[in-house]
């Protein structure tokens, strides 16, 4: 499914766990990394297990967990041993891993999920200046499902300073959305820390949208609503998708390999942009009837 919005919530707090779910985002992350203190890593292991675990617990969004770059074995031997050190455990969508750096760093996080009886897709967490080099082994890597850019982590490594316009980061950001498109999968941009600035968080996640981005990460439940609407095509966009995919199954039918819309010549490329514009405006509940 596409994930539109991804956001973060805390590791230690079961109370915003439980309530996450319900602002809306594609993909909820419960974060054992950054968003926890070394001393609270053991306490937020065991509620993250809890809240999972939970048949109270009943997610309409992928549930992710972003695990720690040190002790990731223990993070999943906490999340999948059920009590009596067998592998079972509660239930998770998607891993992410911080501070990506290689292909091999994802594949040996495959590896561990597969030895604790797990085989569920990695979001690699691109924000270094080592995993920005390494952007295309890392989108290439097998486990790899999505490739998030993180600007901030980046910008401390790199000794940059942060700035509104974001020019410190640009190479950086259009070097992991190139990476993703061409290993085929999904890129999610970076937070927006400005929780309570909604109109700069639509304009940056336009932005992010024009470079290709399928995704944005959220740091606040406020963020979801106004990423969600700016992932969502407008009225002249769907409009033009539907005619695309209309004159498609058009030639189809007739065994042509090329037609037009309104004078244009449609490739292989714009289809998939209008089958793309179709699964995000469903998602928005912008998209009626029964056209595959």
């Amino acid at each position: 499914m596409p994930r539109r919005s991804v956001m973060f919530s805390p590791g230690d707090r079961p109370e915003l766990m439980r309530k996450a779910p319900a602002a809306g985002a594609d993909t909820v992350v419960f974060d054992l990394e950054d968003a926890v203190a070394p001393a609270r890593k053991a306490e937020a292991r065991a509620a993250v297990r809890e809240v999972l675990a939970s048949p109270e617990f009943d997610p309409d969004a992928e549930v992710c967990v972003r695990v720690t770059g040190t002790e990731t074995y223990r993070d999943l031997e906490v999340l999948t041993d059920d009590g009596d050190g067998s592998d079972g455990g509660a239930p998770f969508d998607a891993v992410m891993l911080p501070k990506a750096e290689s292909g091999d760093a994802v594949e040996h996080l495959g590896d561990q999920l597969r030895e604790h009886g797990r085989r569920v897709p990695v979001i690699a967490l691109i924000e270094t200046a080592r995993g920005v080099l390494r952007a295309e082994e890392i989108a290439d890597a097998g486990p790899t499902d999505a490739v998030a850019f993180g600007a901030e982590d980046l910008s401390a490594d790199l000794g940059a300073s942060r700035t509104d316009e974001g020019t410190e980061v640009l190479y950086a950001r259009e070097k992991v959305v190139t990476a993703a498109a061409a290993a085929g999968v999904d890129a999610i941009d970076t937070v927006f820390t400005d929780f309570e600035d909604a109109d700069g968080l639509r304009e940056e996640t336009r932005f992010a949208a024009t470079l290709g981005y399928d995704g944005k990460m959220a740091i606040h439940p406020a963020q979801v609503p106004v990423i969600n609407d700016s992932f969502t095509p407008d009225g002249e966009e769907i409009a033009w998708a539907r005619e695309v995919l209309a004159a498609r199954d058009e030639a189809a039918d007739e065994d042509r390999g090329v037609f037009e819309v309104d004078g244009e010549m449609i490739d292989a490329p714009l289809i998939a942009r209008a089958e793309r514009v179709r699964e995000y405006a469903r998602l928005a509940g912008e998209w009626s009837g029964t056209e595959e």
